[in-house]
């Protein structure tokens, strides 16, 4: 089956297929700085054999579990000799929006609301959406920001809210299982043709911030206990 090239993302590369769905090749480049591996950094700091391998991995176990409790996602099938994902066309919203959901007022969260609140406390699932823009340091908007500037509609807003919500749990569930505690969790959405909202990119251990024992766990070992038999 014939490929084009058509995006260098900073961990995938995304080529086009002739059956008109896209193909996602998992890279073992990591973001980071000064070669230490952070998942909220803008850039490539370094590369980590098998971390392509491992971020497909749970992406592939995590969507078809979505995929199996009726929700839309992007996915059709992966392989895992050439560390690709079929994945359905989506139009991203915007130039890009990042869709986090918190279980605890940990990170940005309690760093702009600890006048209100305690680091750790627990949260509603609450979501909050932000711009993929590194130079304005991915700035919050809200639902009327987001509907104001044409960015979504307000029924697609309250489907990503809802979709965020349900997606967390089988997540955070699966975690729970392991001994593990999800704290926040970062996703990606696009749209069909018909405007139909669909969970998009990955679900891998660098987009989450999980605990044991109520210590941090790194994403490489996070992937790690993860997979552990």
């Amino acid at each position: 089956m014939e490929k084009k090239l058509v995006y260098t993302g900073k961990t995938k590369n995304v080529y086009a297929m002739d059956n008109g769905n896209y193909e996602l090749k998992f890279k073992d480049d990591c973001t980071g700085k000064d070669g230490v591996f952070d998942p909220g950094e803008n850039s490539v700091g370094l590369s980590i054999e098998g971390v392509g391998d491992v971020n497909l991995r749970m992406s592939i176990y995590f969507f078809e579990k979505i995929n199996a409790a009726g929700i839309y996602t992007h996915y059709v099938s992966a392989d895992l000799n050439n560390t690709t994902m079929e994945v359905l066309p989506a139009k991203p919203f915007g130039k890009g929006l990042e869709v986090i959901c918190r279980h605890k007022a940990v990170g940005s969260f309690y760093r702009r609301y600890q006048q209100y609140i305690e680091e750790g406390a627990d949260l509603p699932a609450y979501v909050e959406m932000t711009f993929k823009n590194d130079a304005l340091g991915d700035p919050l908007v809200t639902k009327d920001g987001l509907i104001t500037l044409g960015v979504m509609t307000d029924k697609q807003y309250e489907d990503i809210k809802d979709m965020t919500r349900k997606i967390t749990q089988i997540v955070a569930d699966d975690l729970l299982e392991k001994g593990l505690v999800l704290y926040d969790i970062k996703f990606e959405y696009g749209y069909d043709k018909e405007g139909k909202v669909m969970l998009i990119d990955e679900i891998a251990s660098g987009n989450m911030r999980v605990y044991k024992d109520g210590k941090y766990i790194d994403p490489m070992t996070l992937s790690e206990l993860f997979f552990a038999k």
